[in-house]
């Protein structure tokens, strides 16, 4: 009988992160997706645990149900799947700014210690021209009136930053009360997931906390992979692996096949 102990996991870091931020959708009715990453979890939170999760893109679709990643908001098999398509206006006045949607989902390419986000420029150092982003998009309306936010990215000293290059989007602002002062309707991030691990705010601080980790990540690795002095909860958690049922939706939400195969 071969040992399998140290057998290698049979899913990737980024499916790990992907299945714990559709896991994180639980409980939820509605949601407002980003592309990449956030749609990714989106999807499977609805091929899985939550079959009845109204998807809203941006781009004015209600009740998408693609059955592949969408390349962009506007990728047609958003709107050939949806319940209905309506105009970006009335996305934003009548569902979003009015705090009718649960979850606002977003990515970004850097986030500091109080989960704002970064997702126009990177300074790339002195005599070197700005690297360009994709920009703002929907991401500060979507923080600023969603109920709660949950965010999703990769873990490293490049991401998680000191200090953002520029300030995109609010998360917390500087702390407590920024929020209240800028009249942003909803809580905020709520938690902050990644290949490593899951970051929340405290409710007191506002900072963002390592609260758990995942199967075979040290705690060490995600404190050298933040740029700030991370702070750790007293007790740290260790995530649930991906089940089979959760890795076959993923790949095949990825490959556009029968999530049933």
């Amino acid at each position: 009988m071969s040992d399998t102990t140290n057998a290698a996991p049979d899913w990737t870091a980024d499916e790990l992160m992907t299945v714990n931020a559709a896991r994180a959708l639980h409980g939820s009715r509605t949601c407002f997706v980003g592309i990449g990453l956030p749609s990714a979890a989106a999807n499977l939170a609805r091929r899985t645990s939550q079959p009845d999760l109204v998807l809203i893109y941006e781009s004015g679709t209600l009740g998408s149900k693609p059955t592949r990643l969408p390349l962009s908001i506007g990728d047609g098999e958003l709107a050939a799947t949806a319940d209905a398509v309506v105009s970006v206006p009335e996305i934003f006045n009548y569902w979003l700014q009015a705090g009718r949607i649960d979850v606002g989902f977003l990515g970004a390419a850097q986030v500091d210690r109080y989960a704002n986000i970064n997702t126009t420029v990177i300074d790339r150092g002195p005599d070197r021209p700005e690297g360009r982003l994709p920009g703002a998009g929907g991401a500060p309306e979507i923080a600023a009136s969603c109920r709660k936010v949950l965010m999703v990215l990769r873990h490293s000293r490049r991401n998680f930053v000191e200090r953002l290059d520029f300030v995109t989007t609010v998360g917390h602002g500087s702390g407590p009360g920024d929020r209240a002062g800028l009249g942003l309707l909803g809580q905020g991030p709520v938690a902050v997931i990644t290949d490593l691990g899951v970051l929340r705010p405290d409710p007191e601080t506002a900072e963002l906390v390592l609260t758990e980790i995942h199967p075979g990540v040290t705690v060490e690795q995600v404190t050298e992979a933040t740029g700030w002095k991370l702070r750790v909860a007293d007790s740290v958690g260790v995530t649930e692996p991906p089940t089979q049922a959760e890795l076959a939706a993923l790949r095949a939400l990825k490959s556009g096949g029968d999530p049933r195969a």
